[in-house]
């Protein structure tokens, strides 16, 4: 089964040097109904403008996937750490106890736009506290796993992130590992369907997905589109 969320549906902010589009419950946007899908806590698309920061935070038993669209940032924590990004990067910070952290749009002249990700994390395995991928233009490219496999980086939970980005009439297959999946479109406008074309939706640019019960999903590419699909076995 597919059920469709649009991005109208979703929580939204603007606070002058931030906008923000919130898939779950989050800051003054709370729905009881959405607090999280399996594993996923968080699922923010944010703009900062130029120079723009967020203050240094603790976070909650996380791994945090930043996935830049557009602009610079530069990460820090309490410890004396920093590291900086750039467009298609995609930074995983696994958040330690009683560390806090800040990003800042390092930008002068322009926005940074990224998505964020909360996946919960398991509380006894140990990972490098920061993992950098970059995207390259390919269709298909595993973001994250929880072994690292195919090159990619390594989540402290069971969930594999996979980026997509098709031409407009292609299309792209997966095969699930669980009964559970979240598809976020990133642009683009796309159809989405099962293996009989018995559920099927079309998406546009911002809507997501969820994904209950089925084996393998296509998607089919209306538009040019860019979306991540998030396997979610536990």
């Amino acid at each position: 089964m597919i059920t469709c969320r649009t991005a109208k549906q979703c929580g939204q902010a603007d606070y002058g040097w931030l906008q923000a589009r919130y898939t779950f419950s989050f800051g003054h946007y709370f729905d009881p109904d959405l607090m999280g899908y399996a594993s996923l806590r968080v699922l923010n698309q944010e703009v900062l403008e130029a120079n723009a920061s967020f203050k240094p935070r603790t976070y909650p038993n996380v791994d945090v996937l930043n996935i830049l669209l557009q602009g610079q940032a530069e990460y820090r924590d309490s410890e004396g750490h920093s590291w900086k990004a750039g467009v298609d990067d995609c930074i995983l910070i696994s958040s330690q106890p009683k560390v806090s952290y800040s990003e800042q749009n390092i930008d002068a002249s322009g926005p940074l736009t990224r998505l964020q990700l909360w996946l919960d994390a398991c509380p006894n395995q140990t990972n490098p506290l920061f993992q950098r991928l970059s995207l390259s233009h390919q269709a298909y490219t595993l973001i994250a796993s929880p072994t690292g496999e195919q090159g990619s980086l390594q989540l402290r939970q069971q969930v594999w992130i996979h980026h997509i980005q098709l031409q407009a009439g292609e299309q792209y297959q997966v095969s699930l590992r669980g009964s559970r999946a979240y598809m976020q479109s990133i642009y683009g406008s796309l159809i989405l369907e099962n293996m009989n074309a018995e559920s099927c939706q079309k998406l546009g640019c911002g809507d997501g997905a969820f994904i209950n019960d089925e084996k393998q999903i296509i998607f089919k590419a209306v538009k040019p589109v860019r979306l991540l699909l998030l396997d979610l076995p536990v």
